[in-house]
């Protein structure tokens, strides 16, 4: 994640805020995607919540808040029965075999027993119910755990225990080391006189970096032992931003704001503090962390979207099966009207003696019977929608995500984090990626900021010529002073040129710049020092002490701490930070310097500025940000910068400067500074008090109040900062491109930069062509769309269709599949004439027009014409936009990946998202599927997994398909030579059981471990992944293809045995006996056709079904009540019934076999060649052993 300027995470998630809510684009305002939208929460006093401190009666007189007591789980012991069901039956299958099983309870319509047509749904259901059960037992465990825990709470004078569950709004709660925080407080007191606070919220958000939140200083000194504590506090409604906070405090006739940095919320721990106090302002369901803990809504895989259209197929094909039998009946019944008591199954009346001898026996004539049968149809051939598809298919992606989040190369040892999977229904689409749009500080680069340059007073520092020699880092004495007296956490290598300026003594503009530059740099931020052998509740230190003292500094921004150290290493170290004040020495020297108000960076101001003053009652603002932001509000071309060198001469060499670190790859800034008078800091204190406080509009209010100081500014100099790519992200994004996937990266950075960056990562070449589109206007950026598109001959989308063409040459052993070989909508060709690789450099200014106008189409076209799209300065919204650009207008697979908050709506945008566990904590990675430590296992996980699971998942469907439907073929072809009866030579638990125990176990497995290559052959030929993008594992003609095959096989299967034993004197149940074995053993040995790689528990789990079966129908056939008693063991006693079973087999399989041989020996696929290579090199080493 990245924004030029970016002072703190903090401060960019907040600006993503109010970018979502003030900056929001026409275009993807107007889509339904799922990015992260906070409420808006712009309030009145007229609704403003009231906490009165240590008065929860008064808070809550109206009984309007929650108490303290949480609650995650879904069920009671009275509602889970009711409730669970609703929940599953949402799954219009469950419908689908419920309104079957309830059919088959009716007289005229049991074809099966009524238990056992109840054993498969009864069974999923109550599998799914225990599991749900199970889980929801253990959030009652952890609820009731959580709830019983104490904190300590005023209670008349003193601090008592009390359970969570019994705190409320308005209680003074006290919080010790270690321990979390139980609701949502706001900060009154703690151990520090400073009021400072050191909070861990890994439990809230996953950073491991500590945060530092502050008492105010009107109630740091409160008496809290008396009891006589008061005050008012007015704050916003309950909400889910856990980044703002908007309210104010009245205590002791005064009143102050309140904001983010004086709030704690529940899940917290305290870190490094003996202890905070604080009023409770949110409880229990309404705490930040409650409100969050909703869980986005799952996405939805490709394969699966096709899965039901093939599914509506299966259904036609049920829908006429269901026909056939029932006109058909209707006509044999008509034809046979008259002798239907002496004709098999069919009768009208009773024969039996006794009451009922005479009467009608279930017959109600004909039109009735005919409806009656083809709802009995449907019954019988209920498992043409195999309901044990939807089971299977999340086991197997249970398993599948079992092995990606164990495979050690995956593993980042780094940041110790594994591969995780955090949805499981979308494991197969890694297959099938076209598109991937990266962010890029802390995705493809490290996020870990070195500073590098510095251009101070027009001359720029931090040359290689000037570092290269390490040994003039103790060539200062001043130098080696500060140094002994502070140690850095991390060296810093320093320019001497620089270090020799700012040791000369303070006169001269130059040095006075210097001077003020790396004071900004110490005071514009929001870092928090850290120093070594002191107590954390003392700040300060002894200045008379002449010892070494290691500092670290604790910040949410890597940038920040960059330029913090830079200023350290270079003698202006920050030492001593409160919310009134902080320390800097100075080469030695104790500078105090009170914090008047701090303007925290936002996404439109783009710049952080503070108002100080120095201890000879000079008030300066030191600012620093973007350079797009900065350089409007300079001071003009006629005013000095410091009484003698002209502005325009330093601005020119400054942006110079600038444009050299961009083209180097740096990161920068632009830092200024200017005094203040007495009127225009009147103006602004009365303006910032009384926005501070407000709490309606704050954010706006503030920002009008920024630019009353943050103009007219004097130019200090710039910053370049380096960020390093991650290992592997060269070679990552060229294994990307050579699979077939476009890489997009979307930034924040200046284009300049992203370039630079494009460059260095081989995501650019130099031999790629740049269009740059840049715009300030509509009809700027729509003329710039229009000559790009006729400069290169870019046809439109509609022209570019006509051209899709594959295009395969052999190499190294194996197919190439071309660059611009498409099976989407997004295909596309340049003109004939054009050769050239295009790369589209696009900036967020053209963004903003071109998304909110009807430009798209032109953006779309040029874009997708282009084999590199780099988007520069874009803001969060933006981001999703072109996600959204590509996956609505094609249907091509989309992943976005990125490590930071700004990330979210990409990352929920796109059809896979994928998280960076990185230095900006861990938002991106709780709001996507699939997270990870570094970029580069992304071509592991696509190439290798991706194209596993997408191989396995495609196959698996299918074969589902194909298992059912030759079951229920067989039963049609049976009913047919029945009179159309819908009777059954099979009994009903071996009808039941067939998708449910008989063949359902090596699917898993198959799903789960086969592996068509290996990952080595799958990395080294990246090419390979085209077998996704191609659709070869699932598409609509392979599902013909298997339905062709499957009637073939369930003829083959049923006439067979009918023939063989048309002569012989075997009964029907006998016959169905063979039935049910041959179809297990079909299915299974046409499993094991298409098995790539067998391992032991394949081959236990395949021939392991067939030993089942033969098990289950024993055990049947052993229980005199049902009518195929003994049946199993006079045929098993026949060679003609294993031969029978032989000749099945063979003959079913034999047209498949011979069609797999011919396709694969005249038309092989890329896959097929890689694995005869594969072979090849096994068969060449056992040679030579």
């Amino acid at each position: 994640m990245e924004l030029q300027g970016n002072p703190s995470n903090f401060e960019v998630s907040r600006a993503s805020l109010v970018q979502e809510t003030q900056n929001k684009a026409h275009h993807v305002r107007h889509k339904s995607h799922k990015s992260m939208q906070f409420e808006d929460n712009l309030f009145s006093e007229d609704n403003a919540r009231l906490i009165y401190v240590n008065n929860p009666r008064r808070t809550n007189d109206k009984f309007e808040f929650t108490g303290n007591e949480i609650r995650t789980s879904k069920y009671t012991f009275i509602n889970f029965l009711p409730k669970n069901l609703f929940i599953q039956f949402h799954r219009v299958a469950y419908l689908y075999f419920l309104a079957i099983a309830v059919l088959n309870q009716l007289p005229p319509l049991a074809v099966f027993g009524r238990t056992a047509s109840l054993f498969p749904l009864l069974f999923v259901l109550c599998v799914t119910a225990i599991k749900d059960g199970y889980e929801d037992w253990r959030r009652h465990r952890s609820d009731r755990k959580e709830n019983n825990r104490e904190a300590q709470v005023l209670q008349g004078g003193n601090f008592l225990m009390k359970k969570w569950r019994k705190i409320r709004a308005g209680e003074v709660v006290k919080i010790n080391a270690n321990e979390t925080i139980p609701c949502d407080m706001v900060l009154l007191a703690t151990s520090d006189p400073s009021g400072i606070a050191y909070i861990q919220t890994m439990n809230l958000d996953g950073e491991t970096n500590l945060k530092t939140r502050y008492a105010r200083q009107e109630t740091a000194s409160m008496a809290f032992d008396g009891g006589n504590v008061s005050g008012l506090i007015r704050c916003e409604q309950p909400n889910r931003n856990i980044y703002d906070f908007t309210a104010n405090m009245e205590f002791s006739s005064r009143r102050f704001p309140l904001t983010q940095s004086n709030l704690i919320l529940r899940g917290c721990q305290l870190k490094n503090t003996e202890w905070v106090i604080g009023v409770v302002v949110y409880a229990g369901q309404e705490t930040k962390a409650m409100l969050n803990s909703t869980a986005c809504s799952s996405k939805r895989s490709r394969l699966e979207t096709y899965m039901n259209r093939e599914t509506l197929w299966l259904s036609v094909f049920l829908f006429v099966m269901c026909a056939v039998v029932a006109l058909g009946m209707g006509l044999w019944l008509e034809r046979h009207k008259d002798r239907l008591d002496t004709l098999p199954y069919y009768r009208r009346r009773y024969f039996n003696d006794g009451l009922k001898k005479g009467k009608t026996y279930r017959y109600y004539g004909i039109a009735m019977e005919i409806f009656f049968s083809f709802l009995s149809s449907v019954i019988v051939f209920q498992i043409m929608i195999p309901i044990s598809l939807y089971i299977t298919m999340e086991l197997v992606r249970l398993g599948q995500s079992y092995f990606m989040i164990e495979d050690k190369q995956m593993y980042d040892s780094s940041s110790d984090s594994r591969f995780q999977c955090r949805s499981l229904n979308i494991n197969e689409d890694l297959g099938q990626i076209r598109y991937v749009f990266s962010d890029k500080t802390g995705t493809l680069t490290e996020n870990k900021m070195e500073f590098r340059r510095a251009a101070v007073y027009g001359k720029t520092y931090g040359s290689t010529s000037n570092i290269a020699d390490h040994s003039m880092l103790e060539a200062n004495s001043a130098v080696v002073s500060h140094r002994k007296r502070w140690k850095l956490k991390s060296e810093i290598t320093v320019d001497h040129d620089l270090v020799d300026l700012l040791h000369k003594d303070l006169v001269g503009d130059e040095r006075i710049a210097a001077h003020e530059f790396f004071l900004t740099l110490a005071a514009c931020n929001t870092v928090i020092p850290i120093l070594a052998r002191k107590s954390l509740s003392n700040a300060t230190m002894d200045w008379t002490n002449e010892k070494v003292g290691t500092i670290d500094y604790q910040g949410e921004s890597p940038d920040e701490l960059a330029l913090v150290t830079a200023a350290s290493a270079y003698g202006y170290t920050l030492v001593e930070r409160t919310s009134g004040h902080i320390v800097i020495d100075v080469n030695g020297e104790r500078l105090r310097l009170d914090v008047l108000g701090l303007h925290e960076f936002d996404s439109v101001r783009k710049r952080m500025s503070v108002v100080i003053r120095f201890p000879d009652q000079t008030v300066k603002v030191l600012v620093k940000g973007a350079d797009s932001s900065m350089f409007n509000i300079l001071a003009n071309d006629n005013e000095m910068l410091i009484h003698k060198k002209p502005v325009i001469d330093v601005r020119h060499a400054t942006q110079n400067h600038l444009t050299e670190y961009s083209s180097q790859g740096l990161r920068t800034l632009v830092v200024s500074s200017r005094n203040l008078t007495d009127a225009e800091l009147e103006e602004w204190q009365c303006s910032y008090e009384e926005a501070s406080t407000s709490l309606t509009d704050r954010s706006t209010k503030l920002r009008h109040c920024a630019g009353l100081v943050e103009c007219r500014l004097n130019l200090l100099g710039a910053t370049g900062i380096e960020d390093k790519l991650q290992e592997g992200v060269p070679e990552t994004i060229e294994s990307l491109r050579q699979a077939g996937i476009k890489v997009w990266v979307l930034t924040g950075d200046k284009q300049e930069t992203a370039i630079s960056i494009g460059l260095s990562c081989k995501l650019l070449t130099t031999d790629m062509q740049q269009i740059v589109i840049n715009g300030t206007t509509e009809d700027e950026c729509r003329n710039l769309l229009a000559d790009a598109k006729a400069k290169f001959s870019v046809k439109s989308t509609d022209c570019r269709l006509k051209n899709v063409k594959d295009k395969r040459n052999v190499e190294h052993d194996h197919f190439q599949i071309s660059d611009d070989t498409r099976i989407s909508g997004s295909q596309w060709h340049a003109g004939k004439g054009s050769s050239v690789s295009l790369a589209l450099i696009i900036d967020g200014n053209s963004l903003v027009y071109i998304l909110e106008k009807d430009l798209e189409p032109e953006l779309f076209d040029l874009a997708t014409s282009c084999k590199v799209v780099i988007c520069c300065r874009v803001a969060p919204l933006q981001k999703a936009g072109i996600v959204d650009l590509i996956k609505s207008r094609t249907e091509d697979m989309t992943l976005a990946i990125g490590d930071g908050a700004n990330d979210v709506s990409m990352i929920q945008m796109a059809d896979v998202g994928v998280g960076i566990c990185g230095q900006e904590g861990r938002q991106a990675v709780m709001a996507s599927d699939f997270a990870m430590g570094q970029f580069r296992f992304l071509k592991r996980l696509l190439l290798v997994h991706g194209h596993w699971n997408y191989q396995r998942i495609g196959y698996l469907i299918l074969y589902n398909f194909y298992r059912n439907a030759v079951f229920v073929l067989m039963l049609f072809w049976y009913i047919l030579c029945t009179a159309f009866s819908t009777t059954s030579a099979l009994t009903d638990w071996s009808s039941m059981f067939y998708s449910v125990i008989y063949t359902s176990i090596p699917t898993v497995f198959v799903g789960v471990l086969d592996k068509d290559l290996s990952h080595k052959t799958l990395l080294q030929f990246p090419k390979l992944y085209g077998a996704g993008h191609r659709q070869e594992s699932y598409n609509m003609q392979l599902f013909w293809i298997t339905m062709i095959d499957t009637l073939w096989q369930s003829l083959v299967l049923f006439y067979v045995p009918l023939f063989i034993y048309m002569e012989s004197s075997i009964d029907i149940w006998s016959l169905g006996s063979l039935w049910t074995i041959a179809v297990v053993v079909l299915v299974n040995v046409h499993l094991a056709m298409d098995i790539q790689r067998w391992v032991l528990i394949t081959h236990v789990a395949t021939w392991g079904s067939i030993v089942i079966t033969y098990f289950c129908m024993v055990v049947l056939d052993s229980i005199p009540v049902f009518p195929n008693y003994w049946t199993i063991y006079h045929l098993a006693k026949s060679a003609t019934y294993w031969l029978t079973i032989l000749f099945i087999i063979v003959l079913a399989l034999l047209p498949r076999f011979l069609f797999k041989v011919v396709h694969q020996y005249i038309w092989p696929s890329d896959i097929q060649i890689a694995r005869e290579a594969e072979i090849l090199k096994r068969l060449n080493r056992l040679r030579t052993k």
